[in-house]
C-alpha cells in the first residue's frame, strides 16, 4: 500500500516531475550567498523555533534512507519487478551505510549538538525526502533492473570497483574529520566542567582543528562527502540521473556554507591561524 498514491513510492510520471525540479534546487540554495544567518552549527543563535540538536538532525536525516528503502520494498512489485540486481542491491547498501553513521550513530556520539532551527530542519527533511525518492525510484523500477540492462549502459566491474573504493574512502575520511571535531568538543566540555567547578564564569571557546586533513583545509568532511558520493555516481555510471543530481545538489548547497566558515574562521582566529589552509578544495580553494 502506497503510503501516498502515486508520490510515495512516485509512479514514473511523478518520478519524472520530481526529478526534474530536483535538477533545479542549486537555484533554490543559492540564496545562501546572500545571507549570514544559518541555523544551526556554530551559526546557531537563540530563537523560539530552535529543536533541540539530537532529535532534530534524526528526524531530518532518517527520511532519506527510509524513503530509499520504502520505495524498493513496493515499487518493483508495481512493475513486475520480482528480483532486482545486485549492483541495485550494493548501491541502495551503501546509501543505508552512509545515513545509518550520519542520521542514527552521528547524533548520539556526538559530546554536544547546537539547537536546529525549524526552518533548516524542514528544508533538510525534504532534501533528503526528495534524494530518497530519486534515488530509491532509479533503483527499484526507473533505472537499470536487468543484467542486460546494466551491460547496455556501458557499466563495468572495474568503474563499479573504482566508485566503492572513492565512496569508502570519503565515508572514512568524512568520519575521522567529524572525529577530529568530536574530540575537540569533548575538550571543550571538561575545560567548561573545570571552570564551573571553580566558581568560574564559562564562555564559548573554540579552536582551528589542526589534525587529519585538517592540517591542509578546513572542511575536509564537506570536501570528502562530496568524494563519496562521487564514488556513488562513478559505481552507478554516468547514465544515472539522481547520482549525479544529488552530488551536483550536495556540491551547491555545501559551497557557500564553507566560504561562509572560512570568512568566520579568518575573522575569529586572524589570518596567521588559517595561513596555508584551503577552505575546503585542495589547490583551488
Amino acid at each position: 500500500m502506497a503510503v501516498v498514491q502515486d508520490w510515495l513510492p512516485a509512479s514514473q510520471e511523478n518520478y519524472e516531475k520530481i526529478l526534474f525540479w530536483w535538477k533545479l534546487y542549486p537555484l533554490l540554495c543559492s540564496f545562501q550567498w546572500f545571507v549570514s544567518w544559518y541555523g544551526m552549527g556554530k551559526t546557531s543563535v537563540q530563537s523560539k523555533l530552535n529543536l533541540p540538536g539530537r532529535i532534530a538532525w534524526t528526524t531530518m536525516e532518517v527520511p532519506g534512507f527510509a524513503t530509499l528503502l520504502y520505495t524498493m520494498s513496493k515499487l518493483p512489485a508495481e512493475h513486475g519487478i520480482t528480483d532486482l540486481p545486485w549492483q541495485n542491491k550494493v548501491l541502495a547498501g551503501l546509501f543505508v551505510i552512509h545515513y545509518t553513521y550520519r542520521a542514527v550513530i552521528f547524533p548520539i556520539i556526538q559530546p554536544s549538538m547546537s539547537p536546529i532551527h525549524v526552518f533548516v530542519w524542514g528544508m533538510a527533511m525534504a532534501f533528503q525526502v526528495t534524494n530518497g525518492t530519486c534515488i530509491g525510484g532509479w533503483l527499484a523500477a526507473y533505472g537499470p533492473t536487468t543484467q542486460e540492462a546494466w551491460q547496455a549502459q556501458n557499466w563495468s566491474v572495474l568503474q563499479f570497483s573504482v566508485g566503492l573504493v572513492l565512496f569508502y574512502v570519503g565515508l572514512t575520511a568524512n568520519y575521522f574529520s567529524d572525529e577530529e571535531l568530536r574530540e575537540i568538543r569533548r575538550g571543550e566540555l571538561r575545560r567548561q566542567a573545570k571552570l564551573k567547578q571553580q566558581g568560574k564564569s564559562v564562555d564559548k571557546h573554540y579552536e582551528v582543528p589542526q589534525n587529519g586533513l585538517f592540517r591542509y583545509m578546513l572542511y575536509p568532511h564537506y570536501f570528502m562527502e562530496w568524494i563519496e558520493w562521487l564514488g556513488y555516481w562513478v559505481a552507478a555510471g554516468v547514465a544515472c540521473t539522481p547520482a549525479r543530481t544529488f552530488l551536483i545538489n550536495e556540491f551547491f548547497a555545501m559551497l557557500p556554507r564553507a566560504v561562509s566558515g572560512g570568512k568566520w574562521y579568518k575573522q575569529k582566529f586572524g589570518e596567521d591561524k588559517i595561513k596555508g589552509k584551503y577552505v575546503i578544495m585542495p589547490g583551488v580553494y
